[in-house]
């Protein structure tokens, strides 16, 4: 027996790529809306409390080339 969930989603994917593409979006913008209040707060703070080591001179930096280097590295690996 086909769920009625199945159903819609197989009648959905019938539609065309450029509607499909924008409820995609449209169901995604949904699930952002339900954002968790207590996270929101503690990524503020994360973001604080690094902003602050940034400033006081503590933070350990590394430069864009050297982060896009180790990005391509770790890239490499996951291949």
């Amino acid at each position: 027996m086909v769920s009625e969930l199945d159903q819609l989603k197989a009648d959905l994917l019938t539609l065309p790529p450029e509607s499909r593409a924008e409820l995609a979006q449209s169901l995604v913008a949904s699930l952002d809306e339900t954002t968790d209040d207590d996270v929101e707060g503690l990524w503020i703070s994360e973001i604080l409390r690094r902003d602050a080591e940034v400033r006081a001179g503590t933070a350990k930096l590394k430069s864009a080339d050297q982060v896009i280097r180790e990005a391509r590295d770790l890239l490499r690996c996951l291949k």
